[in-house]
């Protein structure tokens, strides 16, 4: 199962986000949540990276079962805008498929 989970601060903002784990609804290279889930994740960090001035540290696993993307305090309302669509994909992922992912939030 995939675990996403994202860490907000006091005021409702995100902070960090993390997933880890395999959906194993399929065969390596035919699993379409992990695939679906990878796509947002790793599309919204790029677009943070190509669309804002924020500079989230990023740290990935060798086996790809692993993300962690941690924004400064300064991230701007565009990161976070995006990281709210991103949420908003991934829980459309979690409606249909939920016994494969799941997103907890962190405070």
């Amino acid at each position: 199962m995939i675990q996403v989970i994202i860490e907000k601060d006091p005021n409702g903002l995100i902070r960090a986000f993390q997933m880890e784990g395999h959906a194993d609804y399929a065969e390596h290279g035919k699993d379409l949540v992990c695939a679906g889930a990878s796509a947002v994740s790793f599309g919204a960090v790029n677009a943070v990276l190509s669309l804002t001035e924020t500079e989230p540290l990023i740290h990935q696993g060798d086996d790809g079962g692993y993300l962690r993307v941690e924004f400064p305090d300064e991230a701007n309302s565009s990161t976070q805008l995006i990281m709210e669509s991103m949420i908003v994909s991934l829980q459309t992922i979690e409606q249909e498929y939920g016994q494969y992912i799941k997103i907890t939030f962190k405070q």
